[in-house]
């Protein structure tokens, strides 16, 4: 997944390289690259960030029941419920 966003910031990296003034080099990489490159990788992994959060929700709701359910009944042994 992070394949294009390497390649691509690699390729603003040397065209801020390029630039003739330090500050248009920085401008360069902040807009053209870090900016869109950091909101590509957000949009990319919003599917994933809502696979954990479902998770994590579901773990504390099966965490809660458990903890509301009372614990099963002991079986009575056998021989002491036996009448004789």
């Amino acid at each position: 997944m992070y394949i294009v966003p390497i390649g691509w910031m690699y390729v603003v990296t040397l065209m801020a390289a390029t630039e003739t003034n330090f500050v248009a080099g920085v401008v360069t990489f902040l807009f053209y690259g870090a900016l869109p490159c950091s909101v590509l990788v957000y949009l990319l992994g919003t599917k994933s960030r809502r696979i954990k959060r479902l998770a994590k929700e579901e773990a504390e709701s099966a965490l809660q029941n458990a903890r509301q359910e009372p614990p099963p009944a002991a079986r009575a042994d056998e021989k002491t419920s036996a009448n004789p």
